[in-house]
């Protein structure tokens, strides 16, 4: 495969990954602001934090109001993180390797963006109906790539996108909740606590998926160990680096080539299978999942440099 196109299709999924990221990032931030002893400010805030995009906001990021950052997430074109950047990059990725994607896929994000006009007039009236349509895009897409696509090279390439985007962000989204908006210490383990660490369980869609796994009911521990080491979590960094690894594996047996991304992948996860969150609490969460975001963004750079792209 070209490099040309391994990059578009590696691209196209990182970009709908983000997506999804960001409407959930907001729903979260909305939710915490909803919540009592709330100032109704700083759930945004840290969602702005947690996307990095502080450096393209051209306002004041120490006294940010409300409606200017939600349009700056969403509907900004100078911000590359926002929804209507990462949808229209999308499109153009797939565009531009037309013939290696199915035609679901293709539509599925050609419609996302023939659709996008209308459901930003809409937004304003009701943004959770829009950040709901964002996730119920990105599933489609999901669904297309699984149930379309052959499992070869471009299909290789979409996922791995979308798994070195996964799991930066869930690091990321836990690292806000943990770090960022970790409440005063007399409302640690308090309703407020635990409402936060709710709303992140809803946000990613995993609340069912705790109660399976925990019977002693929601803790800041419980949470963290779910989304960082239990693999069967398909957001956790676990699953993410499992699937970078096998994904690498596949291409490792097509063309035969073995380096330094292969390398930092098998490092990334001996990191995550020779610990346990007792050690990573000790240790500190903030500074383990800052850690984790560094090497797995070194690792993307490993990719794009070991594939030529």
């Amino acid at each position: 495969m070209l490099s040309r196109a391994a990059s578009s299709l590696y691209w196209m999924g990182r970009h709908i990954e983000r997506a999804d990221f960001t409407a959930r990032l907001i729903d979260a931030a909305i939710k915490f602001d909803m919540l009592p002893y709330s100032d109704g400010q700083s759930g945004l805030k840290s969602a702005f934090d947690a996307a990095g995009v502080g450096n393209y906001y051209q306002g004041d990021c120490q006294n940010l109001d409300k409606n200017a950052v939600l349009d700056f997430m969403l509907f900004d074109e100078t911000n590359p993180s926002s929804i209507i950047s990462c949808f229209a990059k999308a499109r153009h990725d797939a565009r531009s390797v037309r013939t290696a994607v199915t035609r679901e896929v293709f539509e599925t994000l050609n419609e996302a963006w023939i659709g996008f006009a209308k459901k930003r007039k809409d937004a304003k009236k009701d943004i959770n109906s829009f950040l709901a349509w964002v996730e119920e895009i990105a599933r489609g897409y999901d669904g297309a790539i699984q149930r379309t696509m052959l499992r070869s090279e471009p299909f290789w390439f979409a996922r791995l996108g979308a798994a070195i985007e996964r799991a930066d962000n869930t690091a990321r989204l836990l690292d806000v909740k943990y770090h960022v908006l970790l409440p005063r210490e007399d409302y640690v383990g308090g309703p407020i606590d635990h409402a936060q660490w709710t709303a992140l369980l809803r946000s990613v869609s995993a609340e069912t998926a705790y109660r399976w796994l925990y019977r002693e009911g929601l803790s800041s521990r419980n949470v963290a160990d779910m989304m960082i080491f239990r693999d069967v979590m398909p957001r956790s960094l676990a699953a993410c680096v499992l699937e970078i690894n096998l994904l690498l594996g596949r291409m490792r047996a097509q063309t035969g080539l073995n380096g330094a991304a292969d390398w930092q992948a098998r490092q990334l996860q001996s990191k995550i299978t020779t610990t346990n969150i007792e050690n990573v609490i000790q240790y500190g969460l903030h500074e383990f999942l800052s850690e984790f975001l560094a090497d797995n963004n070194n690792l993307g750079f490993s990719i794009a440099e070991q594939f030529m792209f």
